[in-house]
């Protein structure tokens, strides 16, 4: 299973109704293409990338290097254990404006993701904490990322979109990538979103 030659854009939702969490991954046209789990209770992050909501059958996985996360890679593998490549965060940047690398199997830089405005992020955070008024900033102060090649070319952008809880995010691809990039990219932006969800 890939994920190649999808029909963008995409749209990631997240679940309110489990204590995971789990999103469920849909194209254009409303066709199911994944469902994403991340596991309860684990001292390293572990997400299992299944093939739809009932779960019966696991694609990918993407686990931590590490317990502690400031500077930590998740490695991506396919079904078979095929190591597809990983992405990276570096931390300090992260305090101020999210920044992550896609590295191929090779470990080699293929991809740089960024946040486009770190203010909007600075707002939320700040904002998510007031009761009740925080319920609604998911309406009003909503982070984009862009993912660029290694000549500055933007590839991807994600966007959360107006809704309660964060919950939904848009995918849209701006250029054409090589069909085995597409899928490091996409499984990236997964381990993104729930990392950058995490912490508001």
């Amino acid at each position: 299973m890939s994920m190649q030659n999808l029909q963008y854009p995409l749209f990631l939702k997240f679940k309110i109704s489990t204590l995971a969490s789990d999103f469920n991954i849909s194209d254009k046209n409303g066709n199911s293409l994944a469902y994403v789990r991340q596991k309860l209770f684990k001292l390293k992050e572990d997400v299992v990338v299944y093939n739809n909501e009932t779960r019966t059958q696991e694609n990918f996985r993407i686990r931590a290097n590490q317990w502690i996360d400031f500077n930590a890679s998740y490695a991506i593998t396919d079904h078979t254990g095929k190591n597809l490549g990983k992405i990276t965060r570096k931390g300090m940047r992260s305090i101020w404006k999210a920044t992550y690398f896609v590295l191929d199997a090779f470990d080699d830089q293929k991809y740089k993701v960024q946040e486009e405005n770190a203010w909007v992020k600075i707002i939320d955070g700040f904002f998510t904490e007031i009761p009740i008024l925080g319920i609604f900033t998911g309406y009003f102060f909503n982070p984009t990322y862009i993912v660029h090649d290694n000549n500055g070319k933007e590839i991807y952008r994600l966007k959360k979109m107006p809704s309660f809880f964060g919950r939904k995010f848009q995918l849209d691809q701006i250029n054409d990538i090589a069909d085995e990039d597409e899928t490091l990219v996409v499984l990236s932006l997964m381990m993104m979103v729930l990392l950058e969800r995490a912490k508001g």
